[in-house]
């Protein structure tokens, strides 16, 4: 992006305010409630307890506000601890599900491997493989390789976010 474009983008945030939902959904002690951490402040605390129902928090990044709903990890909502090999086949499971549901075609979906500090972690490829992401033809699949402790690869999930708005007609 030019310098032009990045003026001319500053120049918009003034009058052309944008906001956006976005659940995060995944597998117990995925590290949902840290995302949203990593995302809103910056912060990370090992000590987390798991989330009872739903938090929801704020982030404003240029002309974008992006309401974050970190649901619990309850079997309605799930997210995938790259560490946790015995998960995968649920997460698996969920992804494919995820693509039946008429009421979420067209949805583009962000597959976040949290935990990528840890040794145990499965590498990109290896949980590209075992959750059957290559074999999705309906819709469009993203993956990418994050730690919420170290803050890794976290603004480019934003960025992602923010480029995959699905905008009003």
């Amino acid at each position: 992006m030019g310098i032009w474009d990045s003026f001319l983008n500053w120049l918009r945030s003034f009058f052309f305010k944008q906001e956006m939902e976005l659940p995060l959904v995944g597998l117990q002690n995925a590290g949902k409630t840290s995302l949203v951490n990593a995302i809103t402040t910056g912060g990370y605390n090992e000590d987390m307890i798991p989330t009872i129902g739903f938090n929801m928090r704020k982030v404003t990044k240029g002309n974008m506000t992006v309401k974050l709903w970190d649901l619990g990890g309850q079997k309605r909502y799930r997210v995938v601890d790259a560490s946790d090999r015995n998960s995968i086949p649920i997460s698996r499971t969920e992804i494919h599900e995820h693509f039946k549901k008429p009421s979420l075609s067209g949805i583009p979906l962000l597959v976040l491997r949290n935990k990528i500090d840890k040794s145990e972690a499965l590498t990109k490829q290896a949980l590209v493989d075992q959750l059957g992401i290559d074999s999705i033809t309906d819709g469009e699949v993203c993956c990418y390789m994050i730690s919420c402790k170290n803050s890794i690869n976290i603004d480019i999930v934003i960025d992602w976010l923010i480029k995959h708005k699905k905008t009003e007609n």
